[in-house]
């Protein structure tokens, strides 16, 4: 199985814009069917909280997403801006299998208060995970977003749900690139399991991004790890070495608590 972490710079705010530029780097890049396709955080707006104009109310997005997925035979992990019946927005990762079915709407639990996230975004309720088909095998995903990653009780309650991989797009600032890179280690190792972090390039109007896209094994090794430049990044994804490492050193067993129906 082969992920690829698609490292955008992102257009301010310009749907049209990014969703071009994220087809344009996926005919450059080795993608077969059955493939994984993860895209940034919010990666049709870059991050922001001008939710009358970014949010997806005619699912331009959603259909950029599946049409992706459909031409390539993939799952695209995207993401995108919706309103919630409160008129707030929800910072929701949305994904889309092969066919074009929709696999999995996971709504941003954390909204980031230091960035001020919240005066226009509601948190989400619920962890979940969806099923990454290839045509040799699959594996239990469960979708984070940004600073989800701070909150490793999420990464629990996901594993109590069988996820094996944790996919996470993410708009994380430069300033805090050690963070970044350190928590996605610490979720992988904790949990046994795949951990793919992929972030945006570039700046916007208030911040600067250092890429440092991220794909990190069961063990804690370092699969692929991008600079700070727009690309995409292609890695090799065995399922077979989570099951067999969570067998041979069975440390996920011995939690207490985020199993009994957490999440």
């Amino acid at each position: 199985m082969r992920a690829h972490l698609v490292q955008l710079d992102i257009a301010w705010e310009d749907r049209d814009a990014n969703i071009a530029a994220v087809n344009e780097l996926l005919d450059s890049a080795p993608i077969n069917p059955g493939d994984l396709v993860v895209l940034p955080e919010l990666f049709d707006s870059g991050f922001s909280l001008n939710i009358e104009t970014t949010n997806d109310a005619n699912n331009a997005t959603a259909d950029g997403i599946a049409a992706m997925a459909t031409r390539l035979g993939v799952t695209v992990h995207g993401s995108r801006t919706i309103l919630g019946p409160d008129g707030k927005g929800r910072n929701q990762a949305y994904i889309t299998g092969p066919t074009g079915s929709t696999l999995a709407q996971y709504e941003k639990i954390h909204p980031f208060s230091f960035g001020r996230e919240p005066e226009q975004f509601t948190s989400g309720e619920r962890v979940l995970t969806y099923q990454w088909e290839s045509q040799d095998d699959s594996l239990r995903v469960c979708p984070a977003v940004c600073y989800d990653l701070r909150f490793p009780e999420l990464f629990r309650a996901g594993l109590a749900q069988g996820a094996e991989c944790f996919v996470l797009g993410a708009n994380w600032p430069k300033e805090r690139a050690a963070h970044w890179k350190a928590l996605l280690i610490a979720r992988a190792i904790e949990n046994q399991a795949f951990v793919i972090g992929v972030n945006r390039a570039g700046a916007d109007p208030h911040l600067q991004y250092a890429g440092g896209s991220i794909a990190i094994d069961p063990s804690g090794e370092i699969l692929i790890e991008m600079d700070d430049t727009q690309a995409v990044g292609s890695v090799t994804i065995d399922p077979a070495s989570v099951r067999a490492w969570r067998e041979r050193f069975p440390a996920w067993k011995d939690g207490k608590g985020w199993l009994a129906g957490r999440g």
